[in-house]
């Protein structure tokens, strides 16, 4: 049977180490003249004009990340309210008042764990165990998303599982869903970090720790 579930981007689900997961949100900028989407939560990262953008790369890239976007405020041109989107449509399809900054709101603790879907077959469990511990990337649709919710349509790249360091994502657990355990289809929910995080000491992809050498 398919999985219920096959794409949804980056889930903040808890923290790694004994940390009471509060899911903090703290505020950035876009800048109001972007004219790139940014779904819920998908991968931003910070830019030298201090605001936040998607992710460089269609697969999650090697830039480090800021963290995934959970949602944005605005004020609206015309109506000169405060709007909030749990994603930032891009500067063509909002009115934005410029004379207020567009925030977004990020999930940007380096040990912030994620639930993402696989986006294909990991052929079964004993397989998918063999995984953790490695890294791995988005598939291209790391910056693609759903204009009718606003999620992200980015799940990991089965293809992509290996020990090379400079990608994106180190998967460390499996998600145990009954609804999502057809480990021949889409969507096993597997349990991530991001590698690399701009906020954390080692945030250069050369200074982190090769995986082990077992991997898919």
């Amino acid at each position: 049977m398919a999985n219920q579930e096959t794409a949804y981007g980056l889930r903040p689900v808890c923290l790694l180490g004994a940390g009471a997961n509060t899911t903090r949100l703290n505020k950035y900028e876009i800048a109001s003249n972007n004219t790139n989407a940014i779904y819920q939560y998908s991968i931003v990262v910070p830019t030298s004009n201090g605001v936040i953008d998607q992710a460089g790369a269609t697969d999650g890239g090697t830039v480090a990340a800021l963290g995934v976007l959970m949602g944005v405020e605005y004020v609206d041109s015309t109506t000169k309210k405060v709007v909030w989107k749990n994603y930032w449509p891009g500067s063509s399809a909002v009115a934005v008042d410029t004379n207020y900054p567009v925030k977004a709101l990020v999930a940007d603790d380096p040990l912030q764990v994620f639930q993402v879907a696989t986006d294909a077959s990991i052929t079964d469990r004993a397989t998918a165990v063999l995984g953790i511990f490695a890294n791995a990337s988005l598939g291209t649709s790391a910056r693609t998303g759903s204009t009718a919710n606003g999620r992200s349509n980015s799940a990991l790249s089965v293809s992509s599982i290996a020990t090379t360091a400079t990608l994106p994502l180190k998967i460390i657990g499996i998600v145990d869903d009954a609804a999502n355990s057809d480990y021949t289809a889409a969507g096993i929910p597997l349990l991530v970090r991001l590698n690399a995080h701009y906020n954390s000491p080692n945030a250069r992809f050369d200074s982190q720790t090769t995986a082990p050498t077992t991997g898919i």
